[in-house]
């Protein structure tokens, strides 16, 4: 049996999860999950945003999933939306490119060029 202040504990983690995935009103993260973007690696880079998103204490920031983006090859695919619409589109991401991303453009704002599909598509 579970004492109350675990059960407590349990309940706080829970409701800082829910908080990741249902504001509004600011940066949104969304992870493309679809099988193919599972297949190539989605989950680990959805739980580690939610992760450095979590140590790092961000307020206003939803995480939140998607199904198919429709470019396969380039999954994992991760869209940052500013609370201006404005969305970059990071692809082929890894959980420790998702750390970087979290860092770079959610903390500091630069976005991570190299990261994107732009410069994705710019090596053919």
């Amino acid at each position: 049996m579970k004492s109350i202040a675990e059960l407590d504990e349990i309940r706080r983690k829970t409701l800082e999860q829910i908080s990741l995935r249902s504001n509004e009103n600011g940066l949104r993260v969304i992870v493309g999950m679809a099988t193919c973007g599972i297949a190539a690696g989605a989950r680990p880079v959805m739980k580690a945003f939610m992760e450095e998103i979590n140590k790092r204490k961000l307020q206003n920031i939803t995480v939140s999933m998607t199904g198919c983006i429709g470019a396969c090859r380039l999954e994992p695919i991760v869209d940052i939306i500013d609370s201006e619409g404005n969305k970059t589109t990071y692809v082929k991401m890894t959980a420790e490119k998702a750390e970087r991303v979290v860092l770079e453009h959610i903390v500091n704002g630069k976005v991570c060029s190299e990261l994107t599909i732009g410069a994705e598509e710019s090596k053919k």
